[in-house]
């Protein structure tokens, strides 16, 4: 699986962006999903993720409630919208995809990584 993560950029606080991953690959329907995000001088840290189905959605408290994960099975893209961003969003985002249906947050579980897109939340 190949991803290609796109979307990031500048942008005030409390606005909105949506950060999508183009995967490639025909068993990208069946894989768990997921976003992680690196501030600089930081560790990398879950933010989001989703099952297969698009069902099942799990998120890190520091984003709940502002950030949403969805995907497009007939796109084979995973997307992250994210609103209300705080100074602290920012970071390099990266998605992710894992080789088992479920989701999980942690980054160990997942085998496929994107080359990250930076998001840069100033006034």
């Amino acid at each position: 699986v190949q991803l290609q993560a796109s979307g990031g950029g500048l942008v005030q606080p409390g606005g909105s962006l949506r950060l999508s991953c183009a995967a490639s690959g025909r068993t990208f329907s069946t894989i768990g999903m997921g976003w992680f995000r690196q501030a600089p001088g930081k560790e990398r840290e879950f933010v989001a993720a989703i099952d297969w189905s698009g069902g099942n959605t799990g998120y890190s408290d520091s984003v709940k409630g502002r950030f949403t994960i969805s995907r497009d099975n007939a796109k084979n893209t995973v997307y992250l919208q994210m609103n209300s961003l705080k100074p602290e969003d920012t970071a390099v985002y990266y998605c992710a995809a894992k080789p088992r249906p479920y989701y999980s947050g942690s980054a160990n579980d997942y085998n496929y990584w994107g080359q990250g897109t930076l998001v840069t939340v100033s006034s």
